[in-house]
């Protein structure tokens, strides 16, 4: 059965907005996307107040900590943030971890989000996800810091991927602190070139402080956990120039947060020529730092931004809107028509789903959400989210 919808304005994303336009749909799939005079039909439109839009998608989560809701304490700086989670993680038993990330699905999905990118470093998840009604992609982390573990920390990863969609999970460095040269080879040769990566980059100054002075919390958080690091050497140079060429040319690459990257950085980036998108998680990084990623920046070079939440043990919600809402308060000459794309096709795009999601496109299944009380396209604290489709 066709069903057809209607608001105020449709935002296909990937084309015009559509003033009192009609999106139709059948099964969930798109098969129309109309001007109001050329709809095939004129009654039976289901009409609404506000804006028409695709589904979210999520770059970047961790569902396997939503049980840490209200654990870790804000603004401790990442190292302090890194501590409290290893402290707590495993303090709470197997049936209430599920049911948290059950929860925290279920309200992914009302609040308009269609896929998730998700980072894991057990197959907890696995169940949740293979039920949900979302499409996740699997990201499996890598982490080794010990040069003599670098090949069995590979195949443990490997191992835990086995659990989730084969054709949306990949194994993946989980930050330059975190993961040695060894491991960053290692990594490089195991993987072919479909392996989408997603890694943490440069989420905290003291990150840039390690790999350019070899200063910084770091150094004593690895003495704390006893790893030796006498073989790190300074770099003189930010995180990212220091690691970027270790992991494999053609993958397609999502960097985390960027919080602390610099015109500089990008420039690097940029020369490179790779297959890189930035994920910005505004509200996290709030959280966790009390500070923004340069937004225009990331503009300026032309990259393209996906968005997402990062985790419950970061943030209070896990909706892409509120992320939105934290992004132009934050940056008031931001325009809604160029970050809708971060928060659906560009999303998309970083996790191989952009021929299913993503944008308001026949033969797509991308969900439909309705932004209400939403006044010139402008997106402002009193923004809802409901799900339509």
């Amino acid at each position: 059965m066709i069903q057809y919808f209607s608001a105020d304005y449709v935002i296909p994303v990937t084309s015009d907005p559509i003033k009192n336009g009609i999106v139709a749909i059948e099964d969930g799939k798109i098969i129309g996307v109309y001007k109001d005079l050329d709809a095939p039909i004129k009654t039976d439109v289901k009409k609404f107040s506000g804006v028409l839009i695709p589904g979210f998608i999520n770059t970047h989560c961790h569902l396997e900590l939503s049980h840490l809701l209200n654990i870790v304490p804000e603004k401790t700086g990442l190292v302090g943030f890194i501590n409290k989670i290893m402290e707590s993680r495993g303090n709470t038993d197997e049936t209430h971890v599920i049911k948290a990330m059950e929860d925290a699905d279920s309200y992914m999905f009302e609040n308009g989000i269609q896929a998730v990118g998700d980072h894991a470093n057990t197959s907890i998840s696995a169940d949740v996800k293979s039920k949900s009604k979302m499409t996740y992609h699997t990201f499996v982390e890598v982490i080794g810091i010990k040069e003599e573990v670098a090949l069995s920390k590979i195949d443990e990863a490997k191992d835990i991927e086995f659990f989730f969609n084969p054709n949306h999970s990949s194994i993946t460095p989980h930050a330059p602190y975190s993961c040695s040269k060894a491991l960053f080879k290692a990594f490089k040769k195991s993987v072919s070139e479909d392996n989408i990566i997603s890694i943490h980059n440069q989420e905290s100054e003291e990150e840039n402080k390690l790999f350019r002075y070899r200063t910084g919390d770091f150094i004593d958080f690895y003495s704390n956990i006893g790893i030796d690091i006498e073989e790190f050497k300074a770099q003189a140079r930010n995180s990212i120039q220091s690691y970027l060429n270790y992991l494999p040319a053609s993958n397609p690459t999502i960097l985390i947060h960027n919080t602390f990257t610099s015109i500089k950085d990008l420039d690097f980036i940029a020369r490179m020529g790779r297959n890189v998108i930035l994920c910005l998680c505004p509200k996290a990084n709030l959280y966790i730092e009390n500070a923004l990623p340069k937004v225009q920046l990331f503009n300026n070079h032309k990259f393209d931004i996906a968005l997402g939440t990062d985790s419950l043990a970061s943030n209070n919600t896990l909706s892409i809107l509120d992320e939105l809402k934290t992004m132009h308060n934050a940056n008031r000459d931001l325009n809604f028509l160029e970050t809708i794309k971060w928060a659906t096709i560009n999303g998309a795009k970083a996790l191989g789903l952009d021929k299913e999601l993503g944008s308001l496109e026949v033969g797509k299944t991308p969900g439909l959400v309705l932004l209400g009380n939403m006044t010139n396209l402008k997106i402002t604290d009193e923004v809802t989210v409901q799900r339509i489709v």
